[in-house]
């Protein structure tokens, strides 16, 4: 049984941490609300702009501009808008000496998971829209992580269609304390290697096929490989040294 005495000490250690934040907020001589404050701070702001899409949405090789356009308006541009919210009750909770710890952890669990379906879906868009082709460069950059080309498309294939049915993302990324390539399963927003760089991302959220193949997912991984805009991939790829 926990003792009473670390229980104390607990609250007393949380409610030190809650007024020494309020303490570094920034004051004015104006009367202004440290709510008013926190929304002028860039990390309790959103812009909550939606990036267009970078690409036609009706020329797309199997995957029908129906769907793209309720996938970037739905779900890409609902999480952006909820993103905003989280921000605003941010400069609530954290302004408030009243609001308990655990909640405003709900709060920041919620930032993480749509800061990173807005990172990716971004990222997702951004590399779709190409003819599928990956130059001699890249091939032979991912030719010398995974022995071949084709052997990198064959696990990242896999990855997708052993999340069809569900939910997550496949992201080749670059990871920036190994150096590198490598295949990651994603199981949510929340999930990505550690120090990992995406390069290549694949939403495998049903919102992503379903539409235009129920749950044939494989059919839906087909056209995304169709679609891969190599060009752009390959300049992410140009940031990264080789080891």
């Amino acid at each position: 049984m926990d003792d009473p005495v670390d229980h104390q000490r607990r609250d007393l250690i949380g409610a030190a941490a809650t007024v020494a934040v309020m303490a570094a907020l920034p004051t004015t001589g104006n009367a202004v609300s440290k709510e008013a404050q926190l929304s002028d701070i860039p990390a309790f702001r959103s812009a909550g702009v939606l990036k267009p899409l970078p690409f036609d949405a009706a020329k797309l090789s199997g995957i029908s501009e129906r769907l793209i356009r309720s996938h970037w308006e739905n779900n890409y541009g609902g999480t952006v808008k909820a993103l905003v919210t989280i921000k605003q009750h941010f400069a609530d909770s954290l302004a408030n000496q009243d609001t308990p710890p655990f909640v405003y952890n709900e709060l920041k669990r919620e930032h993480l998971l749509r800061t990173g379906s807005v990172v990716l879906h971004e990222l997702y868009f951004e590399n779709l829209g190409g003819d599928g082709e990956a130059d001699a460069t890249t091939r032979q950059r991912l030719a010398d992580e995974f022995g071949s080309f084709d052997t990198w498309e064959t696990e990242f294939r896999r990855i997708g269609i052993g999340l069809g049915g569900g939910s997550g993302w496949v992201m080749l990324g670059y990871n920036l304390h190994t150096g590198r390539l490598e295949n990651y399963w994603m199981a949510d927003h929340a999930h990505g290697a550690a120090a990992s760089v995406p390069l290549l991302v694949m939403d495998m959220y049903e919102h992503a096929y379903q539409m235009d193949y129920g749950a044939a997912a494989p059919k839906y991984i087909d056209a995304f490989f169709r679609n891969i805009q190599w060009d752009l991939v390959a300049s992410r790829f140009s940031r990264w040294p080789r080891r």
